[in-house]
């Protein structure tokens, strides 16, 4: 039976560990594959731990609070940074995308952290040093607490805000940015209705009750969050944070690549008359058209949905199966960026790409088989720039806690020592082949 992915949920609102990689391994430099970035991603308050002045901190503390449980000191990133770009660097990778936390950038309105700002700096720097492109997102759903007490993207100067956060991150380290990304999947809260797994009565008044805690606790009327307020305002208002946020990067650094990343399904249409079409105009389109400027598009897959005359159905059946009864569709990824590209005209930068699974050797067979249908496409003519996958470690999966499995690599929840799984050795080998 297939499960809510962490989609379908967040749509409803001391020296690396190196053992496990052989030497050889270990010792290759980053790859270069001719300017093709190949990497894997983070995102801040999944793996830095102590995210305090997050808004999604607030929730996970609150009770009853509908998150598994909290983030707390997460893969403890924030202090461990080093060991994760060695890691990186390690397995080949020429590239590593990883989030700035506006929280921590801004932890009250209107007060800027030098310090942060210069912590961040230093991991782009770091990551120059050691050979590894930084792809920086400038908010992976995270936004300081007070924002979200004021009204978060519903707001009407939100994005104002974003654009004033922008401009001082871009001022501390657009320099050595490889490619800016200002949102991680704002498209979630319109992406929603599309989806098979529809919260019941149930869960959204429990969602409503979760977002009037916040609001009490925060000693306000209202609290909302990316893709957990009410989508009229809010996609406008991000769209135009997008605008905003991409001419305060560009105003700093002209030549360096922005986009946003979008979550992108590969939309397969059942039937003559199915409602792909009217999926993509709702989904999809609005965010091309925020970024048609942008130097590129964020494509960021990791299912097919199926589409029929009335909305989503089931898969067919007779696909290649996980061991769990889920698809197994790492060709999933090829059908997203021809339908970007085709959309957009625009190279596409492939920003998550991966599977949630505990049997690592279902990763192992799905690395190779994403990526050789990602080669199809670009044979075709497709643009591809890069392919980043998700994610480099076993991290905090938002409302799942920390059972959903992502990495490449395992993180001991006691005493956070990272060790590379055999996928992560195959992927390092795949990309060293290529070099």
């Amino acid at each position: 039976m297939d499960g809510i992915d962490r989609r379908q949920a967040l749509g409803a609102i001391s020296g690396a560990s190196l053992a496990a990689v052989s030497p050889a391994v270990a010792g290759a430099a980053p790859a270069k594959a001719g300017g093709f970035l190949w990497g894997a991603a983070t995102a801040g308050h999944q793996i830095e731990g102590n995210n305090v002045n997050a808004d999604v901190w607030l929730l996970e503390q609150l009770k009853p609070t509908l998150f598994a449980e909290p983030s707390g000191d997460a893969c403890d990133s924030l202090h461990r940074w080093r060991e994760d770009i060695a890691l990186a660097r390690a397995l080949s990778f020429n590239c590593y995308r990883f989030s700035v936390e506006w929280p921590r950038i801004e932890p009250a309105e209107g007060q800027f952290s030098r310090a942060n700002l210069d912590h961040y700096a230093r991991i782009v720097d770091h990551c120059r040093e050691a050979g590894l492109a930084p792809v920086v997102t400038f908010n992976h759903f995270t936004a300081p607490r007070w924002f979200a007490a004021r009204g978060g993207w519903e707001a009407p100067d939100s994005p104002a805000l974003f654009a004033r956060y922008c401009d001082r991150v871009a001022r501390a380290m657009a320099g050595g940015i490889s490619h800016a990304v200002t949102f991680n999947e704002p498209n979630l809260s319109i992406t929603g209705p599309w989806s098979r797994f529809q919260p019941d009565a149930k869960a959204r008044a429990a969602m409503a009750g979760l977002m009037a805690a916040a609001a009490h606790a925060s000693g306000s009327d209202r609290f909302s969050l990316l893709n957990g307020g009410d989508p009229t305002p809010m996609i406008a208002n991000v769209q135009h944070a997008h605008r905003l946020g991409r001419a305060a990067i560009k105003a700093v650094r002209g030549d360096l690549p922005v986009g946003l990343s979008l979550a992108i399904s590969d939309d397969v249409a059942v039937g003559d008359d199915s409602l792909v079409a009217a999926k993509r105009r709702a989904s999809y389109e609005p965010f091309f058209e925020a970024g048609r400027d942008d130097e590129f598009v964020g494509v960021q897959t990791y299912e097919r949905s199926y589409i029929g005359r009335d909305g989503p159905v089931d898969p067919p059946p007779g696909g290649a199966r996980r061991a769990d009864g889920k698809p197994f569709e790492p060709e999933a990824i090829a059908g997203a960026v021809r339908y970007a590209h085709r959309a957009t005209g625009k190279p596409i930068l492939v920003t998550e790409n991966g599977i949630e699974t505990n049997d690592d050797a279902e990763r192992a067979r799905f690395i190779p088989a994403a990526v050789a249908a990602l080669d199809g496409a670009r044979r075709e003519g497709v643009p591809v720039i890069g392919y980043i996958h998700w994610s480099l470690l076993d991290n905090f999966e938002w409302f799942a806690g920390y059972a959903p499995k992502f990495g490449l690599v395992a993180v001991d929840r006691a005493t956070f020592a990272r060790t590379p799984k055999p996928s992560a050795r195959l992927y390092a080998q795949l990309i060293r082949g290529r070099s």
